[in-house]
């Protein structure tokens, strides 16, 4: 009997050890992939694309292919049978995951989507330059019908949206995240008309002037140097869009520089470290499994959002920063750190544009996408509607309205790439960043007096030990709860943002 026992042991530890080494192939097939995106963002010569393209689709048919044979499912049912470890357990929690959905829908249809999404952004660029929605409608309503096709493979009785929502944020249901941006934009819209109704006087231009681009350069590389950035594992460049990407051994930069705009090249620094921070915290033992890689795009964000807002834009932050900052351009000699910091924390009256967005009214600009493609998808709102729908929601929400398409409902990508149901996690980012930030100076104490020094260790011990070392172990919520002692909720990021901004100008009700 225990020989019998014994051989059944083996037989499972041979079957996950088979299981993890096909893991951790197709980890590393979408790890090359992403080497050669970074290339494609960076430093690919124009004329690179054609080959480029064809190496990326290649890459990613070898990745499916892999993660969708007879072989994984085999393995996947023989394991779900069997006693696992709890690291195990998870490993094939999300694996099983993936294959599900991959295994749901036609590849005849994953290739239609492809094709059309591939097409769409030409259509898209020339629509938005040429300021006419109506160009790009024709193949918005595609990837809309396209989209609720697909979502009906994966789940035929669930909510459309819901199904695409969890694409980009499996683990917190559509609902939390509904009630998240409900309360948002119940609580933000009033917050900022009374900004817009202030006599504050904000040290707006504190950042007027110009800037050379290799000085600026210097100065994000002692951002990162100030902040810890382990340059052995990763590298700091330029791309027209930041972006961070990379593994916990090779976790890389962008950032874009504008003569015009010093803060904003700050800024982008600090957020893309927020998120190459995270990624290097994971565990090197994880590598090419789940338990090694960062669980999904809100608690991403809210590790660049808790970087860039909660310490880059923070008092302490730029009385430790500014004198780095007038080493490198003397011209800011006589800006104060409260200059200085009222600069960084400005809200913009009359801005239609989401990158171009400060911290707070940022979410409105969220919140107009969320409701606007959730209605599409679920067939409340017919595509032609969307311009005068966009306009409506801005003039409602935000007090502005666009003038043009081109500043309306076709600045943003998203769409053209058939990409329904990431906008909600830019502002669950932040309003979990909040919530761990909070959690973190009640378990060791306010950071202000740290970050004044330029001490940042405390703060990234914190974050590696309730945050970053887990990998994909836990599901989104149980992460949270872990870290917090409760499940995700707005109450922070509200206290933080109706504290801070009520302060800067001068509200008496906040």
């Amino acid at each position: 009997m225990a020989t019998d026992q014994a051989g059944s042991d083996a037989s499972e530890g041979d079957a996950y050890e088979q299981f993890e080494n096909r893991v951790r192939r197709i980890s590393n097939v979408g790890n090359a992939a992403g080497i050669l995106r970074w290339d494609q963002e960076v430093v690919m010569p124009d004329e690179g694309t054609p080959a480029r393209a064809q190496q990326l689709s290649t890459l990613s048919s070898l990745s499916h292919e892999l993660l969708t044979a007879d072989e994984t499912g085999q393995l996947l049912d023989e394991l779900e049978d069997t006693d696992l470890e709890d690291e195990q357990a998870a490993v094939v929690r999300e694996i099983r995951r993936q294959y599900d959905r991959e295994t749901s829908v036609p590849q005849e249809l994953v290739e239609e989507l492809s094709a059309t999404a591939s097409n769409a952004h030409p259509t898209w660029k020339q629509a938005r330059e040429e300021d006419d929605f109506e160009q790009f409608a024709p193949t918005l309503e595609k990837l809309v019908e396209l989209k609720r096709e697909y979502a009906a493979h994966i789940d035929p009785d669930a909510d459309p949206y819901a199904v695409l929502f969890a694409d980009y944020e499996p683990y917190i249901d559509l609902e939390t995240a509904e009630r998240v941006l409900e309360r948002l934009r119940e609580k933000l819209v009033p917050l900022i008309d009374a900004i817009q109704e202030s006599d504050a006087d904000l040290a707006t231009d504190a950042f007027a002037g110009e800037f050379d681009d290799d000085d600026q350069e210097a100065l994000a590389r002692d951002v990162l140097d100030s902040l810890g950035y382990d340059w052995d594992r990763g590298r700091l460049d330029t791309a027209p869009h930041p972006f961070s990407s990379g593994t916990q051994f090779d976790a890389r930069v962008t950032t874009r520089f504008d003569e015009e705009d010093l803060l904003g090249s700050i800024t982008s620094t600090v957020h893309e470290f927020g998120h190459a921070n995270y990624t290097l915290g994971l565990p090197d033992e994880g590598y090419g499994t789940p338990l090694g890689e960062a669980r999904d795009l809100s608690v991403h964000e809210s590790q660049s959002r808790l970087w860039e807002n909660h310490v880059g834009r923070s008092r302490p932050f730029w009385e430790h920063f500014l004198p780095v900052a007038r080493e490198r351009f003397p011209s800011l000699e006589d800006v104060t750190p409260e200059a200085a910091y009222e600069a960084a924390n400005q809200v913009y009256d009359d801005n239609l544009i989401r990158v171009e967005a400060d911290e707070l009214t940022y979410h409105l600009h969220i919140v107009i996408r969320f409701e606007i493609e959730r209605d599409l998808i679920r067939g409340d709102l017919d595509v032609s509607e969307v311009p005068q729908v966009w306009n409506d929601k801005y003039e409602e929400y935000l007090g502005v309205r666009p003038e043009t398409d081109a500043e309306g409902c076709l600045q943003d990508i998203h769409w053209s790439h058939g990409d329904f149901g990431y906008f909600p996690t830019y502002s669950l980012g932040s309003v979990l960043a909040a919530q761990l930030y909070a959690a973190a100076e009640d378990d060791r104490g306010p950071f202000d007096e740290e970050i004044r020094e330029g001490e940042f260790d405390d703060l990234n011990g914190w974050l590696r030990e309730h945050i970053h070392q887990h990998g994909k172990h836990f599901v989104t919520p149980e992460l949270i709860e872990r870290a917090t002692g409760e499940e995700l909720t707005a109450d922070y990021f509200l206290e933080y943002v109706e504290s801070k901004y009520g302060d800067l100008y001068e509200l008496e009700d906040y």
